[in-house]
Formats: C-alpha cells, structure tokens, sequence
C-alpha cells in the first residue's frame, strides 16, 4: 500500500482512536475523576500534602499550588487529607467534583499556646505570651533557635555570640536580679539544663516565651526570669515522610578593626619614647623604610564555614506515631582553632492502647566538641607589625630584644596553633509518659524524665622556645563534670464545656525534681616525653580538685480557665514549692496569678466594620527565683593548715557567715493588654504594657572583720529590689494577596526602663571587672543594673596655660612625668581643684531605650523571598579594647585611630599625646571610652525555590525547596569594634565577634 499524504492523515487518526478508545472504556467503566485544592488555616495552598484513599495505598500529593488530581472508582468511598502538623481530615468522596480542603492546625502549633501542663487556643489568651513563627527559621545559617529567634519576641532580648558552641543570653523584660537572670528553658515537658545547643532546629514544632507572672506563675520559684517552651515534633497520622535538608555556608567576621602598619608603627613608637625623653629605637631611624610588615589581624582571622545536615522519619497510624531526627552539624569559626562540632539524635513516639490510655516518650541524645585552642584577639591586635610570625627555620617567632623596643607579647599565632583546648560534652533528656482519660472529662498524665550531663575539658600546652620567649614545661589540665536531674510531674485535667456557653479547664498536679553535680579536675606539669600527654606522665606542681552538690524542690500547682461565651474569661494560678537551698522556715514558697480578658468584639453593642476581633487583658501575679545558689543559708567551710607546736594539722574553718533567714527573690507584675485584627483579619496588632517589681533581692552582707568570718566572701541577704517597666508592640499584617502573589509583614517593638530601687543601704556594687582590680560598672539606688562609672573626659588640653588654669590632675617636673600639652583633660565634678575618684560619676548607661525588627515576606509561585532587619537603640557600650589599642604608652601595636593623635596645638581634640608610660594616666576609665551601642542590622535575607518535582514519566520525590540564606549581612552603627553586639553588660572586652554567613541550602521531602 502506498501512502500518500491523505493515507498518512487517515492512519494517524485511526492509530490515535484505537490507543484512546481503552482509555475512554476505563473512564466510563465506574471511574471517578476528582480534583481539588489543599489550603492551611490562613487559606494558603499546601504543597506536599498527602491525599489517600482510606484502606487502601493509593495515594497522591498536592504540587507547588495545593492542587492534585487522581481517580477512584468508588463513588461514595472516602479519603483522608493530611500533612504534618495539621489536623488530618476524611473527605467522602460525592461524584466528580473540585473541592477546597482546608486543615486545621494541631494542638501544638501556632492556634494553641503551650502555656505549661497544658494548652490554650491562642484567641483565648489571658496572659502575656510570644509565639515564635517558625516556618522559615530552620533555613537560616545559625548553630541553635535562640539566635534564630533574635528579635522576633517581644520584651525578649537575645544576644549571640560568634565563638562557635556559644549559647545565647536571654532577657525577658529586662534585667530582674543581681543574680542569675537566665529564664527557664522546657523542653517537651522537661526543664532543661544543658542550654540550646541540645535541641536541632529541624525538630522544633512550636516555641513560645511566657513573659508576664500570670502566665509564668505555674512554674512558681522558677518563673521569674521568663519561660521559654520548647515542643519538638511528633509523627502524624498519614503517609510515611522522609526529609533531608542540608546547607553549607561560609562565615567571615562583619567588621575588621585596623591596626598600623610597620612604617606607621616605628614612627609612632618614635614619638611615645621622644615624649618621655626616652632613646628611640635604632632600627626604625627610617620608618618608611619598614613598609606595610605583618598584619597579625588578617592571620589570627580566618574564613569560617558550616555544615548542616538533617536526616529525618515520620510515620503514623491511628494507633502509633513515630519522629525521629539525625542532625550533624559542623562549624570551623573565624579565629584560628576555634570550632564545634555536634550530633543531635531526636526519637519521640505516641502509642495509643486503647481510646481512654495512650503511652508516648521523648528523647534527645547530643555529643559535642568544642575547640576554642588559646586565642587571644587583644594580643593579635597588640602584636607588632615589624615582627614577623614565623623565623627562616620555620619556627614561630619571638619579641628579639629589650622589651621597650621589641614588646614582650607572646606569638599570638603560634599560642593558637599550639596550644589544644576542648570541650567534648555528652548530653541525654529523655522522658516517658502515659495518659489516661477518666470518667469523660478527667485525664491524668504521669511523666518521667531524667536528664544526664556529661563534659570533660582538655587543656594542653606544650613546651616552647620563640626566640627570648619560652616555657621551658609542659601543661596539662583535665577535668571530668556530671550532672544528673530527675523529674516527676503528675497532672490531672478536668475539661467540660457546658450548654450555657461556659468551659470550664483546670488542672492540678505535682512536681518533684532532683539534680546532682559532682566534678573532679587535675593539672600537671613537666613531662619528660610530650608524646604521653596524660596526668601520670608530669612532674612538677601536681593539683586536685574535687567537689559536689545538689539540690532538690518539689511542688504542687492548680489552675483553672474559665471562658463564658468565648466573651469573658478568667484564669487563676497558684504554686507551692519547696526547694532544698532554703533554711528552716523558709523552705516553702506561695506563688499566685490571676488575669483577667474581655472578648470586646462579641459583644452585641459593638459594631464595627474595620474591628474584627479585640480584646482587653488584664494580668497580676507573684513568682520567685530559687536560683540563689546551693547552701547560701549555710556557712561554707575551707581547709586550712596550722603550725600547731611545730606540727602541721588541717582544719575546717567556717569562712561565710551563715544566713538562715535566706529566702526566695519574689517578683511580682502587673500587665496589660490589648489584642486586635482589623480589616477581615489582614492586620493583626498585640499590645502590652507591664510592671515587674522584683522584691526580696539577694545582696551582699557587710560583715565585719571583728566577726571572725570573711569580709570579702559574705553571705547574702535578702534586702533588694529593681524594677522594670516596658511596653511591646507586634504587628502582623497581610499587605497583599492576589493570586500566586503574597506579601506579609511582621513588627517588633520592645521598650524598657530598669531602676534599683533599693540595695540595702547606699553603698553601691562593683561590678564590670576588667582584671587587675580594674571596674568600670555598678549597681546603685536610683540607676539601671550595671551603669558605667568613671571620669568625664573634657577634650585635650592644647597649652601649659589651659593646664594652669585647669583642675590639677598629676604634677611633675617635665612632660615625661607630668599632665602636659596633649593630655586628656577631666571634669572636676566637685570643683576641689584636684582630679580624684570623687570625680567620677556615670557615663553610660548599657540598657537599650528600645528594640525593634521587621521582617517582609514576599511569594510568587513557587518563589519566596524574606527580608529581615533587627536591632537596638540608645544603650551605651565601653569599648575596653581600647584601653589597650589607644593606650600609646607600651610598646605594642595600635588601631589606625591613633593616627589621628594629639601631636600640637589644635591637632586633636579626643585622642591624647603618645608618651612612654602615660604619667598623666589618659587611659584611665572614662566617657572617652563609652560609645554608642545602637544598630540597625540586616540580620537575615532568605531567597527559596520550590524545585518542581513531575519528571517525565517518574515522580521522584515530593516536595524540593533550594534556599540561598546570609546572616547579619551588614550592620549600619557607629560603633567603632568589630561588632556592637557584645556582652550583657555592655563592656566589650576581647570579645569574639559575631560574623556574617552565607549558606546555601536544600530541603527535600519523600
């Protein structure tokens, strides 16, 4: 036959029908073709969901839009939509139809708030709670979720630090003690002690702060501080799920100081030794012969880079639930031989017996090292740049000389590449419960957990010879630590919702923990082969140490919530708690809450189009702080030896006067609130205003001499207090929605004031030690925690006659040991006509006026991009770096701000004369060191990808998302250190620098 054209046109239409015609057959054959879309609570489309015909393994899973098709045969059978951590739903199926499904969030996400021993729907809210979002969190570059959730809770400051293994320091409302001001951190149910390196972001299912007394008050002498809860994920009934994501970033630091060159160095070095009529070094006759030299800064930095990798298993039935977790994390930090290295295990499983019991446990195995070897920034700052690291031979260098030309610092490079400093840390919590339903609305639940903490440290430090630095014998310094605590809480909950329009929870429970910490460390030194570095290989100067402690509290607790009409509502909260670090008659503490709300918006007078939902809180309550320290109602005793008739006999001598009166620090706060959505619910705004007066606050006891006990180590009394006031504002908003296209927004803002009210008498604490006896902080009535104290600096002084005509600040013979020309100039406060210590006064103030953060996300497809800014305003930071680095009065190395130095009349009025030995004392603590704190910081920019994941002929996996993420790209401050982001206390101080990351990543899902 032959084929024309016409024949060809006929085949291929006679081929097509006869591959089709089976098709067709099958679609009338009692096929059924269903179509729909998955949304979540806010009606945005859920990819990955999985959709399954019930008793049977047919299933599929929604695209990038929500969206999925697949046919079924029955017409009345049914399917069961889930996706993980969304309640899942039946569907039955009614005919050929397209359908939105819309799933509800579980109990343990963002519509219910773990408030402790128990959940409460978010609406429903009577206290002051943050509720961290979490969506997106696990894709930025940082080692644990404190830094993630950096600004993202009101009246929660956060501050991170780059050293790696470093966890974050938390303030809730402010600094409420002189003592330990670190809130409470529970993990699953379980306090936990380790700090938040234990816990892998990729597990975390929801976190919240529990921030007022009305709703911390439930955890009694413990609430004070703040709650931070913790709930991991649980499997979830549905497909089988498996998800890897893994990033890898490179880090750098986000500001290098500036140090001199060789040539500026000598010529500097010149002027300090002219000044105090000293001879210059011969060598630097010709500074700008020495060149650029040695830059010890870009040495001692380095690029950093981590490594983040998360295995992950969820399954689940009706009858059991399974999550577990593999997590390996590895990062090498910007400063030489710094670095920590962790694995994380997760394993949390939920059986069901029948439907009145079920059984359920949560566990968490962690193994970390941490390497911080032996650098010191300050030194690699100071190092002089006409020194070179290494000699000809290969060997590190050493100061070749008088110290007064060539300085007498230790190879800073050559200290951190030497020198082997680690901290390996074995770490389990873990816990068991069971849950019975009695009767309808009773349940109790019974938890078990245990938490075991084991780190051991490592220093070693082998001999050397640098040229005229040396040490001649090795050292060696082990310790071994363990802390175990155990836990029992019982709970039972009474639940019933009556036909009135009243529900009525409550619960009451108890709770018994118990910890023990015992450590045992030794050192040595002088081995005779450095290959066998072990303790029973040294010589000289053995030392042992060793010691324990525990302690133990337990504890009753009720609360009831009542909610009429979901329009009025009504909580109350109290705690009984007896802890061990009390004496007789103050072992038990009492800790009550109330609060109140008003639903506004459901009121039948109340008309608003603009006002969907507003409600009114109000909030008092009283918690405590145990966390005082073991046996400060004891005296504590130390071992003496005594020459007792040419006999040396060992003695224990009480050195603490005992104070059994000792009790808890009690904190009592007010609270009010507001919360609002507006506009079909687009904008959604939480207000609150609070008063937090912690009462009862340990202080140190003046003791005298004549007591027979110490004058320095005193016990403490209970004779404090500091208040805290604020305000905080969160704004969510959704800008706009139109069709693939989704903008929203998200605002923080955090305002505090913190006063010492009263310190038992006037006279103030030393605080801010900087070594060597040498304070720049202190806590006085009348001013907030931790102000800096010290000289006011007013300018420099450009003649002999404005020093004649000035206070007298140090008198001399000549300008080598006398204030002269180019010094700096003091206030003399008290107008005596003599600069001393009565001149000082406070110079700084370290808290923030305020923080806030803004965070914009914008999607479009499978396209997402978020934009992240956080920072701080109005604290004070002293920059105790530059005690050292614009000292010029040693020989070491200086900051390129030195430059611009006082060298005649009118040349510098801030930064002082450069003389050998500083006779008028210019680098004594002052205003000239305090510096402007504030920043604004890009602190996260995400850009993601949702891969498609429909292959020709084959689905691989289920969902693929690619993710480019950086981390405090840049900050806009006028801080003149690496980064203001320093310690609580304001003071920066060798600190290590936070840095900046950027990581690329991949989340992908089977």
């Amino acid at each position: 036959m032959k084929f024309t054209s016409s024949n060809r046109k006929k085949f291929a239409l006679f081929f097509m029908i006869f591959l089709v015609t089976p098709f067709l057959m099958m679609a009338q054959d009692g096929k059924i073709k269903l179509s729909g879309k998955v949304l979540d609570e806010t009606n945005a489309p859920l990819p990955g969901a999985n959709v399954q015909l019930k008793n049977s393994s047919k299933s599929v899973t929604t695209d990038a839009e929500g969206k999925f098709t697949f046919s079924v045969s029955e017409a009345n059978g049914v399917f069961i939509v889930s996706y993980v951590g969304y309640k899942s739903k039946e569907i039955r199926i009614l005919g050929e139809s397209f359908m939105e499904i819309k799933l509800e969030l579980e109990a343990t996400t963002l519509n219910t708030v773990v408030v402790g021993y128990g959940q409460v729907k978010l609406k429903d809210l009577t206290g002051s709670i943050s509720t961290v979002k979490l969506a997106d969190l696990s894709r930025q570059p940082v080692a644990n979720i404190g830094e993630a959730i950096q600004g993202r809770a009101a009246g929660v400051q956060v501050i991170s630090s780059g050293q790696p293994g470093t966890n974050p320091t938390f303030r809730i409302r402010g600094t409420g003690t002189i003592g330990n001001n670190d809130p409470l951190i529970v993990v699953d149910g379980m306090p936990l002690n380790g700090g938040l390196n234990q816990v892998n972001m990729n597990d975390v299912e929801s976190l919240q702060v529990l921030k007022d007394a009305s709703s911390t008050a439930i955890y009694g002498a413990r609430g004070s501080n703040g709650v931070v809860i913790i709930t991991t994920k649980r499997g979830a009934v549905g497909k089988s799920s498996v998800t890897f994501d893994v990033s890898t970033g490179i880090s750098e630091a986000t500001e290098m100081l500036q140090v001199l060159n060789a040539s500026q160095f000598a010529a500097l070095h010149n002027e300090i030794l002219n000044n105090a009529g000293l001879t210059p070094n011969p060598e630097f006759v010709n500074p700008s012969s020495l060149g650029i030299g040695t830059n010890w800064v870009d040495a001692f930095f380095k690029t950093g880079f981590q490594n983040n990798y998360t295995f992950s298993y969820m399954t689940g039935n009706d009858k059991s639930k399974v999550y577990t977790s593999i997590n390996v994390f590895d990062q090498k930090g910007i400063i030489l031989n710094t670095g920590y290295k962790r694995y994380i295990l997760q394993f949390n499983s939920d059986t069901k017996i029948s439907d009145n019991l079920k059984f359920g446990n949560s566990l968490k195995l962690n193994y970390d090292v941490k390497n911080s070897g032996d650098f010191n920034i300050q030194n690699a700052l100071l190092s002089l740049p006409t020194q070179p690291i290494y000699r000809e031979d290969g060997d590190f260098s050493g100061p070749i000389g008088q110290p007064i030309y060539s300085g007498d610092l230790d190879n800073p490079i050559g200290k951190a590449t030497i020198v082997e400093n680690s901290t390996k840390g074995y770490n389990i919590q873990g816990n068991i419960f069971g849950e019975l339903t009695i009767l309808k609305d009773f349940k109790f639940k019974t938890l078990l957990g245990a938490e075991a903490n084991f780190w051991k440290t490592r220093t070693w430090a082998p001999s050397y010879s640098w040229d005229n630095k040396v040490s001649q014998n090795a050292y060696l310094a082990e310790s071994s630590n363990q802390a175990i605590t155990l836990l029992w809480d019982n709970t039972l909950t009474y639940q019933k919702k009556f036909d009135n329009g009243i529900s009525v929870t409550g619960v009451v429970g108890t709770s018994a923990q118990e910890n023990k910490f015992e450590y045992i460390n030794g050192s040595i030194q002088n081995f005779p082969s450095e290959n066998t570095q072990t303790l029973n290989n040294g010589i000289d100067q053995a030392t042992l140490h060793g010691s324990g402690s525990e302690w133990a509290i337990f504890s009753t607790f009720a609360r009831a919530n009542f909610d009429y009409k979901s329009k009025y509502y009504a909580t109350a909260t109290v705690r009984r708690d007896g802890s061990s670090r009390f004496g007789e008659g103050n072992k038990y503490g009492t800790f009550p809450s109330g609060s109140l709300a008003w639903r506004i918006s459901n009121e039948g007078f109340f008309k608003s189009k603009t006002i969907n939902d507003l409600k009114m809180r109000l909030g008092y309550g009283i918690t405590g702080n145990q966390e005082i320290g073991n046996y400060s109602f004891s005296s504590n005793y130390n071992t003496y030896l005594y020459n007792f008739n040419g006999t040396y006999v060992s003695a224990a001598v009480p050195t603490v006067l005992p104070n059994s009166n000792v009790k808890w620090e009690s904190q009592e706060q007010f609270n009010i609130g507001v919360d609002a959505s507006l506009f079909d619910e687009r904008v959604k705004v939480t207000f609150d205003a609070y008063v937090k007066n912690t009462n009862d606050m340990l202080v140190p006891q003046s003791v005298p001499v004549t007591s027979g006990y110490s004058d320095i180590y005193v016990p403490y009394i209970n004779a404090g207090k500091i208040q805290n006031k604020g305000i905080e504002l969160v704004l969510n908003t959704k800008n706009i929605q139109k069709g693939k296209f989704l903008w929203t927004s998200d605002f923080v803002f955090s305002m505090n004031r913190n006063e010492v009210i009263d310190l038992n008498g006037d006279a103030p604490l030393i605080t801010g030690g900087l070594g060597l006896n040498y304070n720049v902080s202190r806590i006085q009535e009348g001013y907030p925690v931790n102000v800096f104290y010290g000289f006011v600096q007013d300018g420099i002084f450009q003649t002999q006659t404005e020093i004649n005509n000035h206070a007298v600040q140090v008198e001399g013979t000549s300008s080598s040991n006398s204030t002269s020309p180019g010094d700096v100039r003091y206030k003399d406060l008290n107008n005596d006509g003599l600069i001393t210590d009565i001149d000082r006064t406070f110079i700084g103030n370290p808290n923030p006026d305020f923080a806030g953060s803004l965070n914009n996300t914008l999607s479009y497809g499978d396209f997402s991009f978020s934009f992240y800014l956080q920072g701080v305003y109005g604290n004070d930071i002293f920059n105790a770096n530059r005690l050292y680095t614009e000292a010029m009065s040693i020989t070491t190395n200086q900051s390129a701000a030195v430059l611009d130095r006082w060298t005649a009349p009118g040349t510098s009025n801030s930064i002082p004369r450069a003389v050998y030995g500083d006779p008028n004392n210019n680098n004594r603590a002052s205003s000239r060191y305090i510096e402007d704190g504030s920043y604004l910081r890009i602190k996260n920019i995400t850009l993601s990808y949702n891969i498609p994941v429909d292959f020709p002929g084959k689905k691989i996996f289920d969902y693929a998302k690619v993710y480019l993420s950086g981390q405090n790209l840049y900050t806009f401050t006028n801080y003149t250190g690496f980064d203001p982001e320093v310690s609580s206390n304001g003071i920066d101080n060798n600190v290590y620098p936070l840095t900046r990351t950027v990581s690329l990543g991949l989340n992908v899902g089977f």
